[in-house]
């Protein structure tokens, strides 16, 4: 029952003395009060123009905005002069946060969440949020809008009929070549997150395990230095040591060849072993590389492994026969 007396009440905001309001262009617009219960507003990540009407109108309506960095969320409502209590929600004060706002919820607020940039819950800590807001009964709406993975894969001229959201990728080397191999077996686009300080060792990563894809780095979108390079990903880990790396980035891989397939341990195994009767490690991983659609790094561990296998038998096959002579 409160909350449908609650959301009756939108005219708080044209009368109010303090005023619900935020300005376009110099005009500044009236905004009722939100309904009470949870807004998940997409806000800009670099231009911010690039916001809705809905979403300013939201903004300046809730009674909170919770955000991860206040002084980030502060630019977009001093822009559009929004007057809003900024609250502060991020992965350090969650566990914290999270019952004051249910409280709130509870007693028929209107709460706003924002990420630092893009569509709130994407690579953020609201997930846990909402869930628990679901769980208590309360109302969650979602204004959709600005996303980096959407405008990353609009603008590689990669196929998106089908796409695969990794995230961060580990940041330590041996791990995120672990990842990367796992990767690689999906029939998809990749879209992963890179930070400016890792994103030349893992385009090296990348050029071990997926070289031959194309692919597209999307630095800094929509932003004054925004820059798109588009090329095979072997390509691009070349060029890496030329690239500005501040800033954020959006990798976006193109999927396997078409037709491709994923060999079996066992039949990978079988093709090693026979390669390795005639040719060389290196000869042998190539050979492998092209047949089985595995990465070339996996497939040099897995060669190495095998030729010792193989030596260390051979070693004690002639030990047996020194042992016991010969006819």
């Amino acid at each position: 029952m409160r909350a449908k007396a609650a959301s009756i009440n939108t005219s708080e905001g044209l009368t109010s003395p303090t005023g619900r309001t935020f300005s376009v262009g110099g005009h500044v617009l009236t905004a009722p009060r939100a309904v009470p219960g949870l807004h998940l507003v997409a806000t800009p990540i670099g231009n911010l123009g690039d916001i809705t009407l809905r979403a300013l109108e939201t903004l300046a309506g809730v009674d909170i905005i919770a955000c991860e960095d206040t002084r980030i969320t502060r630019r977009l409502t001093e822009r559009y002069a929004i007057s809003a209590q900024l609250k502060p929600y991020h992965e350090h004060n969650a566990a914290l946060a999270r019952p004051k706002i249910l409280e709130r919820l509870a007693q028929g607020a209107s709460i706003a969440l924002v990420s630092d940039a893009g569509t709130p819950l994407i690579s953020d800590p609201g997930f846990k949020l909402v869930r628990e807001v679901c769980a208590a009964g309360h109302q969650v709406m979602a204004l959709p809008g600005p996303s980096s993975v959407l405008t990353a894969l609009s603008v590689a001229a990669l196929p998106t009929d089908r796409f695969f959201f990794e995230g961060f990728l580990p940041p330590k080397a041996t791990a995120r070549r672990t990842r990367l191999a796992e990767l690689a077996r999906i029939e998809a686009t990749l879209v992963m997150f890179e930070s400016g300080n890792r994103v030349q060792d893992t385009l090296a990563d990348l050029a071990d395990i997926m070289g031959a894809r194309d692919a597209a780095i999307c630095r800094e979108m929509t932003k004054m230095h925004e820059d798109i390079r588009r090329a095979p990903v072997a390509e691009l880990a070349q060029a890496a040591d030329a690239l500005e790396t501040r800033g954020e980035f959006v990798l976006v891989i193109g999927p396997p060849p078409a037709g491709a397939q994923i060999m079996a341990a066992d039949e990978l195994d079988n093709l090693l072993r026979s390669a390795l009767q005639r040719d060389s490690v290196k000869d042998a991983v190539a050979q492998a590389v092209e047949l089985s659609g595995r990465p070339r790094r996996e497939i040099y561990a897995r060669a190495l492994e095998l030729a010792r296998e193989t030596n260390k038998e051979a070693n004690r096959q002639v030990g047996a026969k020194g042992e016991h002579g010969e006819d």
